[in-house]
């Protein structure tokens, strides 16, 4: 039975309606970057600082990449206020899939200059790389990066058993 059928059957009292959801990825524009690949937090840093601009809130970026670290995808994920952006790991992942990403890096702005991670950055990162694992789609970073300076989460703050 296809949607249109299904579309067109009688509803009676007893039925529940389902919501039918089509979802499409649309290109809303490019963006040029110099580096071809992303080889480092500071590759990835560059592409974000130069998506997001000069900006007053702290936005979450994701990077979506293919098998050889090129970037598919880019796309801001939660805009925050000036100390805080929101995210749930659904929402990274729901991206990643939909953009047939093999990789993903994600990063935000600290507006204030200091590139400390928060306790939620260490924790938002420790669940990410769980549930890549599972997902199959490798998590490379999360970077939290300001005017000036760039700090590695994955590099500097995350416990790596040997």
């Amino acid at each position: 039975m296809g949607v249109k059928s299904l579309m067109n059957m009688e509803v009676n009292m007893e039925s529940k309606q389902i919501n039918i959801v089509s979802l499409q990825m649309i290109k809303t524009g490019t963006l040029s970057y110099l580096k071809r690949r992303i080889t480092s937090p500071e590759d990835a840093t560059d592409i974000m600082k130069l998506f997001i601009g000069n900006s007053d809130r702290e936005h979450l970026i994701l990077i979506c990449m293919n098998s050889k670290n090129e970037p598919t995808h880019i796309q801001t994920l939660s805009i925050g206020s000036i100390n805080q952006s929101i995210i749930h790991p659904r929402e990274i992942f729901k991206t990643a899939i939909l953009s047939n990403a093999n990789s993903i890096m994600i990063g935000h702005n600290h507006p204030s200059g200091d590139v400390t991670p928060s306790p939620e950055d260490i924790n938002i990162t420790e669940r990410l790389m769980l549930i890549s694992e599972m997902m199959g789609i490798l998590f490379y970073d999360h970077i939290v990066f300001s005017e000036s300076h760039t700090h590695s989460i994955m590099k500097y703050d995350m416990k790596h058993e040997v």
